[in-house]
C-alpha cells in the first residue's frame, strides 16, 4: 500500500471516530484534515499547511517544532486559531511512530474534538451534529441548542401572530366596518387625549341631508354606497392627521387638532358641503344629498369640557338644519335662546 493510500485509509477511520482532527507528518505539516477541521479553517482542504502556523499553542508554552510537539503526547493542548474569530480549542496529540504511512520519520494525530464551545461553533462555523463523533457529548449539546433554537423560533412566530391579531382586533374595535372610518370608541379616545394634553382643536358635527330619501327610494345598498363615498370625499378634503368618525347612521364627527381659526374652519366646512352636494352614482342612478355642519372650537372656552363641546356642536348643527340645510354654523351662545334647539328628527 502506498503512503497516500495509507493516509487516506487512516483519514477515513478518523473521520468516523473524531471528525475534527488533523494528521501531521514529521515536519508538522498537515497531510490530512477532517471535514470538521476544514470547516474551522474555512477551507476545502487544509493539506500542506503547517499546524503551528494555523493554531497557536497557548499551553503548554514554548513549543515551536514537531519534535517538541510530539514530546508532549497525551497532554491536553490549549489551542487558538490564529485567524479571526480566534476561536479557542482543546485537543490532544498522539505520535504515530514508525508506521507504513510515515515510515521511521513518524507523524502524529491531533484530535480537536474536545472542548470547543458548541454555541461558538454553531455561530461562527455553522457546525452540526455531523461534525462531531457520534459518541461526543457535543452532539447531545447540539441537539439541545437546535431544539432550543427551534422552540424560540416557534415562540417568536407565535408572538408575532398574536401581536398581529391583537393589533387587528384593536383596529377593528375602533373602526366602522362599512366606511373604514373611526367609530365612537375611537372618537372618545381622540378627544380625551386632546383634552388631557390641552391641545386646541375644532370639533365638527356633520349630518347628511336627504339621506333618508336615498334609503327609502333606492334601498339600503344605495345608502351604504353613499356612506362609503361620503367617507372617501371627507378623507380627501381633510389632512392626514385629522380624525373623521362615523358617529352612527349618517352622522359624522370631524376633529381638527391645532385648528382654531374660525375662517379656516368655515372654509373647510363649506368645501365639504360643496363636495357632498355633487351627485353620487349608484347603478346608473343619481343619489343626491347634502350636509349640515355645526362646529365649536376649544379656544372659545375658558375650561373646555368634552360633553359641553359635543352638545354645543349639536346645537350649531341643529341651527344649520333649521336655516335650510346644506349650511355650516359656528356655535355661539346665542343659539341656545328660544326655539333654536330642535330635534334631529324634526330638522331632517
Amino acid at each position: 500500500m502506498t503512503q497516500n493510500a495509507s493516509i487516506q485509509q487512516l483519514g477515513h477511520l478518523l473521520n468516523i471516530i473524531c471528525p475534527m482532527h488533523a494528521v501531521l507528518d514529521h515536519t508538522g505539516h498537515i497531510v490530512h484534515a477532517g471535514a470538521s477541521t476544514n470547516k474551522l479553517l474555512r477551507t476545502e482542504d487544509a493539506t500542506g499547511a503547517r499546524f503551528l502556523e494555523i493554531f497557536e499553542l497557548k499551553r503548554p508554552r514554548r513549543v515551536s517544532t514537531m519534535q517538541e510537539l510530539c514530546a508532549i503526547d497525551g497532554v491536553k493542548l490549549h489551542l487558538q486559531l490564529r485567524a479571526a474569530p480566534r476561536t479557542e480549542l482543546k485537543g490532544v496529540l498522539v505520535p504515530l511512530g514508525d508506521t507504513p504511512a510515515f515510515g521511521p520519520a513518524g507523524g502524529a494525530i491531533v484530535n480537536l474534538s474536545f472542548g470547543i464551545s458548541v454555541l461558538e461553533a454553531v455561530k461562527d462555523f455553522s457546525l452540526t451534529s455531523a461534525d462531531f463523533a457520534v459518541t461526543d457529548l457535543a452532539v447531545e449539546m447540539l441537539y439541545l441548542v437546535e431544539a432550543k433554537s427551534a422552540v424560540m423560533e416557534a415562540s417568536r412566530k407565535l408572538n408575532l401572530r398574536l401581536q398581529g391579531a391583537k393589533i387587528a382586533a384593536e383596529e377593528q374595535a375602533f373602526t366602522d366596518t362599512l366606511t373604514g372610518l373611526g367609530n365612537r370608541r375611537a372618537m372618545d379616545q381622540v378627544l380625551s387625549r386632546l383634552m388631557e394634553t390641552e391641545q386646541d382643536f375644532a370639533l365638527m358635527h356633520l349630518d347628511l341631508d336627504y339621506f333618508k330619501a336615498v334609503n327609502d327610494n333606492m334601498g339600503h345598498a344605495a345608502g351604504d354606497h353613499v356612506l362609503q363615498r361620503v367617507a372617501e370625499l371627507m378623507v380627501a378634503e381633510t389632512r392626514g392627521d385629522d380624525t373623521i368618525i362615523r358617529a352612527g347612521g349618517d352622522e359624522f364627527v370631524l376633529v381638527f387638532a391645532r385648528l382654531i381659526n374660525q375662517e379656516r374652519v368655515s372654509e373647510i366646512a363649506n368645501r365639504l358641503i360643496s363636495r357632498l352636494e355633487e351627485p353620487i352614482l349608484f347603478n346608473g342612478r343619481e343619489c343626491r344629498i347634502s350636509a349640515s355642519i355645526g362646529t365649536t372650537i376649544s379656544g372659545n372656552y375658558k375650561m373646555p369640557a368634552l360633553e359641553q363641546m359635543m352638545d354645543d356642536a349639536d346645537v350649531a348643527l341643529y341651527a344649520a338644519k333649521r336655516r335650510g340645510r346644506g349650511q355650516h354654523v359656528l356655535f355661539d351662545p346665542s343659539l341656545r335662546g328660544g326655539d333654536s334647539v330642535v330635534t334631529m328628527h324634526q330638522a331632517r
